[in-house]
């Protein structure tokens, strides 16, 4: 395959993921207020095109999607200043206070490497580097063994502390694991995904509880949610392992993956995005329901 046509197909598979990732965000904080209730919500006959706004998570996989497509790889400088540029376009996007804080330092031209390791003194956990990172992983699926660096470098920019990192790390390895496996039986797609995320990512937290994620596969999606946390505490750890979990179990079934990912409650626009990436990384746009796609915001 001309190398033209083999990074052509790479961001295909990225934005099949991005795509995913951006309807579990938008469906996820448009039904955050009522997630116990998701199920009873899904008719969008109503609404108009392209209604249903994303938030911060797609607004910064844009970001690295597009670095991906000018680079073919993540640039960290590069990377910095779209993350900034898009922020300052809409800072209303449902930001964090930390990243509000670090975006606004990049944009006003301080260097991500003093800004990023300065955040609570120690760098930011929080669940945002694992968001925006899904796209990634299916674009690197044919070389997994060089996800984690490119992972990293994508996190570290606003999140450096190693367990922000490892979230990232986790999601994108799913991701890529699952694109590797599109057509092959979910089970096996599922045991090299925890093999692959438990292997690794980096030894943390989030790898420990990833390790006891996978050993409750015969739990109901709410007794995980309690024992790993569903993102109320905007923290990788809080967010990451769950959010995995919930994805092998529905990874050929996009919006039962969506729909039982939000009903848990937590940190909802947040899990759909990472939920959703990992899914439609394995089983593809087509699976995405239409109407969801239509009313979802248009990506720009």
């Amino acid at each position: 395959m001309e190398e033209e046509d083999f990074h052509g197909k790479r961001l295909e598979l990225a934005r099949e993921s991005l795509d995913g990732l951006s309807v579990g965000d938008a469906l996820g904080e448009a039904w955050a207020y009522q997630f116990y209730r998701a199920r009873d919500l899904t008719d969008f006959s109503v609404f108009r095109d392209g209604s249903v706004r994303y938030t911060d998570d797609t607004a910064m996989a844009l970001s690295i999607v597009k670095i991906l497509e000018q680079y073919r790889a993540i640039e960290e400088d590069l990377l910095a200043v779209s993350f900034a540029t898009r922020y300052a376009w809409d800072p209303m996007r449902g930001y964090g206070k930390m990243a509000h804080k670090i975006l606004q330092e990049i944009g006003a031209g301080a260097d991500w490497r003093e800004v990023s390791p300065a955040a609570f003194g120690m760098g930011s956990f929080g669940n945002g580097a694992a968001m925006r990172v899904a796209p990634l992983g299916a674009y690197f699926a044919d070389e997994i063994e060089r996800i984690p660096g490119e992972a990293t470098k994508s996190a570290r920019i606003t999140h450096a502390h190693p367990e922000g990192i490892a979230g990232a790390v986790a999601v994108a390895l799913c991701a890529g694991v699952a694109t590797a496996f599109r057509g092959r039986p979910k089970a096996e797609a599922v045991e090299e995904m925890w093999t692959t995320v438990t292997e690794l990512t980096p030894g943390s937290t989030v790898r420990e509880d990833l390790c006891r994620a996978r050993e409750l596969k015969n739990a109901s999606t709410g007794e995980v949610a309690r024992e790993l946390g569903n993102g109320s505490d905007i923290s990788a750890q809080d967010t990451v392992p769950f959010c995995v979990w919930n994805a092998c179990q529905c990874l050929d079934d996009y919006e039962e993956a969506i729909l039982s990912t939000v009903e848990v409650g937590g940190d909802c626009d947040t899990n759909g995005a990472i939920v959703g990436g990992m899914v439609a990384a394995f089983a593809g746009r087509e699976a995405i329901p239409a109407e969801w796609l239509r009313v979802r915001e248009k990506l720009r």
